[in-house]
């Protein structure tokens, strides 16, 4: 299975580490971020990786190059950040026609990627419990397929997720940026066509110097 790994961000919220590192870059515990999300696909058989970059982009392709002799790696350039869903409808050429995993680079987690499915009809969604920073959640389920009520909801979504890539067709000419929750999922939910499933494991989001220092205590002493 294929993986497109989400790395074009420019980290706002960690300035000035974010200044001259990107993201995705940063260190926690012996790895960094990215490094972190590629290991883990590895483990679970992903062996072809498109990666959407900007900020600081040659220090990215730079950094990944001694994964070259072990998986194919497809770096799609971005002039600014595209978002979340632009980032898709550039790269569409290179994602195929299967269903591949959509991964954040700015997520740590031990959640099993193997209990994935291997195709969907739009996506399918991996939620986690709500975290301190998004308790009113993004979806709730019922019989495995998303929905979305109107004021508090279950789960939050984890950021990892199986796309059919069939989806982003209609898409194609929308003006970028734009993001893939609010423009190409929501729409999809509405018609019941999303799935999506809850898993526990650990999850940190490292997207603020709180949360970054709280997973790089967390994680100071792995073997």
């Amino acid at each position: 299975m294929k993986a497109m790994i989400l790395a074009a961000g420019l980290g706002a919220r960690l300035k000035p580490l974010t200044n001259d590192t990107p993201k995705s870059l940063l260190l926690v515990g012996k790895y960094t971020l990215i490094e972190r999300a590629i290991n883990r696909l590895i483990k679970c058989g992903v062996s072809e990786f498109v990666i959407n970059v900007s900020h600081l982009a040659n220090q990215i392709k730079d950094s990944l190059a001694n994964y070259n002799e072990k998986i194919n790696i497809q770096f799609i350039d971005e002039p600014y950040p595209y978002g979340t869903g632009g980032a898709l409808i550039n790269a569409i050429n290179y994602l195929g026609k299967d269903p591949f995993i959509l991964c954040n680079s700015d997520v740590i987690s031990e959640i099993d990627l193997n209990k994935l499915p291997e195709n969907t009809e739009a996506a399918h969604l991996i939620g986690i419990k709500n975290p301190e920073h998004n308790l009113k959640g993004d979806f709730s389920l019922v019989d495995g397929y998303v929905f979305i009520r109107e004021k508090e909801n279950d789960l939050t979504w984890s950021g990892l997720s199986i796309i059919n890539p069939e989806i982003l067709k209609g898409h194609l000419s929308h003006p970028y940026p734009f993001d893939i929750w609010t423009i190409i999922l929501k729409p999809l939910i509405s018609q019941s066509k999303v799935t999506a499933h809850f898993d526990d494991s650990l999850w940190m989001d490292v997207g603020t110097f709180d949360r970054l220092k709280l997973a790089r205590k967390r994680l100071k002493d792995e073997n």
